[in-house]
């Protein structure tokens, strides 16, 4: 902490790439692809180990192929998720050469075709299905339900493809279905499985083949002490199914949520008669989490030694709102000066942080080995306002 201040992100270079290959070699000779969602944690160092190992990326945004490609990853392994796709989104994706588009409403397709037509080229598409099935997990990260913007009602979906295999300038390629995020249970990834799988055999009798299936992402891990899925059961299970179709999946989380810590000083201790609160550096626009999902996150003292109070602490933040908290209730022996590691924020830490309070976005480090390297320097307040101006007049 002495060499990088705090607050701190850490990443692990070999806990990423044990996740990473948990998945890639569940699946054997089967022919896969692993797109890592890159909106989970899209640091250039993380992008870039994985490009190393061969990964394809799942993206969002154009702004994420642009991170993917400077990270020496390849865009023809890239699948573009996102309901909000522009005309320049499509065609810089076309003029790159993604793997192919998932797209999410009818209209999304008709601009597909469109920008492909006007450049000559046919766009690779896949339908991302929504087959109405319960994530059993947060309702904001919830994606596969009649009530959640994403995807295609798979009710209409056949309709959509039959569209598409008559248009000169879409190849149909594929078929992406993602429920959610955090999911700890196998039996809604099968559910939703059985229904595409289901679609697929209707396409086929219609005369339209389909050569993936993306399963998109979900897996969740372990925050605190809950059971969560086993990758290798999980996919087993859906090779069972899927004969010899090729499978893409979609992790973020499940490989770098549990690579990374995000660590916090404690600045102050304020007990009273109802609360006690460590009053910490680290704050809601550095981690969100908490503040956004009521998310659990492991908090540890790093000074093993200490010589404080223990007490049950309330570990909250400097911005100002009530909401601003990292972690309630947690029982620790805490003193001024002392330093806390959150666990398990390698995933939707960094990336959903913020600059609210004119505060500078935090360093990142990561650790290979026994070396440690900054792989993001830390935001100065200066250039929080340098892309601003104030009037002449």
């Amino acid at each position: 902490m002495a060499a990088y201040g705090s607050p701190l992100y850490i990443y692990s270079r070999a806990e990423i790439e044990a996740n990473w290959r948990e998945f890639d070699q569940a699946f054997g000779d089967h022919p896969h692809l692993i797109c890592y969602a890159v909106k989970a944690n899209s640091n250039l160092a993380v992008l870039n180990v994985l490009a190393k190992m061969g990964s394809g990326f799942d993206i969002v945004s154009i702004g994420e192929l642009q991170r993917v490609i400077a990270a020496g990853g390849d865009p023809t392994k890239c699948v573009f998720s996102g309901v909000a796709k522009t005309r320049s989104d499509i065609q810089q994706a076309l003029d790159i050469g993604i793997y192919c588009f998932n797209v999410e409403s009818a209209g999304e397709l008709d601009r597909i075709e469109s920008v492909a037509s006007a450049l000559g080229v046919q766009a690779p598409i896949s339908i991302r299905v929504n087959p109405d099935v319960d994530a059993k997990t947060h309702p904001y990260i919830s994606t596969g339900l009649k009530e959640n913007k994403f995807g295609v009602d798979i009710e209409a979906s056949r309709a959509l493809y039959h569209k598409a295999q008559q248009s000169d300038s879409l190849n149909v390629c594929g078929m992406d279905c993602h429920i959610g995020s955090q999911i700890t249970e196998v039996s809604p990834f099968i559910d939703a499985l059985d229904k595409v799988l289901n679609l697929i055999s209707q396409l086929s009798e219609d005369g339209i083949d389909i050569q993936h299936l993306d399963l998109g992402g979900g897996v969740g891990i372990t925050y605190d002490d809950e059971q969560t899925i086993d990758i290798a059961d999980y996919i087993q299970a859906a090779l069972a199914k899927v004969g010899e179709l090729e499978i893409l999946l979609e992790p973020g989380r499940a490989i770098v949520g549990n690579a990374g810590v995000f660590v916090t000083r404690v600045e102050y201790l304020k007990q009273n008669d109802d609360k006690s609160f460590a009053i910490i550096d680290g704050a809601m626009n550095d981690l969100l989490r908490p503040a956004l999902y009521g998310a659990y996150h492991k908090a540890l003292a790093v000074n093993e030694n200490s010589t404080g109070v223990k007490d049950t602490w309330d570990l909250v933040g400097p911005v100002c709102e009530t909401g601003d908290f990292l972690a309630k209730g947690r029982e620790l022996t805490l003193a001024q000066g002392d330093y806390v590691a959150l666990m398990s924020a390698g995933a939707y830490g960094f990336t959903m942080s913020s600059n609210y309070n004119t505060r500078p976005r935090v360093a990142e480090v990561m650790v290979s080995g026994d070396t440690h390297t900054l792989v993001r320097k830390r935001e100065t307040i200066e250039s929080l306002f340098e892309n601003e101006f104030t009037l002449d007049t």
